[in-house]
């Protein structure tokens, strides 16, 4: 049977992928056969005939087996803007019953699946449904990334709030150097241990877009 994690996080842009990918490796390096899912990804060009988002690649480049882009990421939108919004102006409805099924076929081929979700935990996909009800229809524990920047506390606790409130099993958070002047960088990590009552695992340094090296300072706390 396949296991997957869902990776969330405090906004857009804090580490996301980033975090996913390091997790994939993760993953790899305990023997296991890992893919990445982008369900729904905003911001794409056409490049090999069709639309592709550089997020949804790179989780690509980063699993250890041979998947399709299409079940990877099967909800693709040119413009970088809110998913809803995009999915609108392109005149497609988001079925999160779609990107179960796409899980699945990715499930047949990997022990496990990490899936990152598009911008932060309540963020809409739909006029009825956010980011949050992908991660419970598939079933997953969640992992939160907190993008260090300021503000990052108040988003935190906000997201951890959200999230028991819906009852998902929450495996714990991640901290991402997305703002590398941040001051009292580890204060924020302290303060943040002691306010979310939920296991850290991990730190990711900062990395210049689409650089990542998982040799590079990663410090990842997860067996699984």
């Amino acid at each position: 049977m396949t296991n997957g994690i869902f990776i969330t996080g405090t906004d857009t842009g804090i580490g996301k992928t980033i975090a996913s990918c390091a997790l994939m490796h993760e993953l790899a390096k305990q023997g296991y056969k890992v893919a990445g899912m982008k369900p729904i990804a905003s911001g794409a060009r056409i490049q090999n005939g069709q639309l592709q988002n550089e997020d949804a690649l790179a989780l690509i480049q980063h699993a250890n087996i041979c998947v399709d882009y299409k079940q990877v990421n099967p909800y693709c939108f040119e413009p970088a803007i809110a998913p809803h919004i995009a999915a609108e102006q392109a005149g497609v409805d988001i079925d999160i019953s779609m990107i179960q099924e796409s899980f699945t076929e990715l499930s047949k081929q990997a022990d496990w699946v990490v899936v990152e979700g598009v911008g932060g935990w309540l963020v809409p996909v739909n006029e009825e449904q956010a980011v949050a009800d992908i991660a419970l229809a598939l079933q997953l524990p969640v992992i939160l990334v907190v993008g260090l920047r300021l503000g990052c506390i108040n988003h935190a606790l906000l997201t951890m709030d959200s999230m028991r409130s819906k009852n998902v099993n929450i495996m714990g958070w991640i901290t991402s150097q997305v703002d590398p002047t941040l001051a009292a960088t580890e204060q924020i990590i302290k303060t943040l241990q002691n306010k979310l009552h939920s296991a850290y695992l991990g730190y990711l340094p900062y990395f210049v877009k689409g650089h990542f090296d998982p040799t590079q300072g990663v410090r990842l706390q997860i067996k699984l």
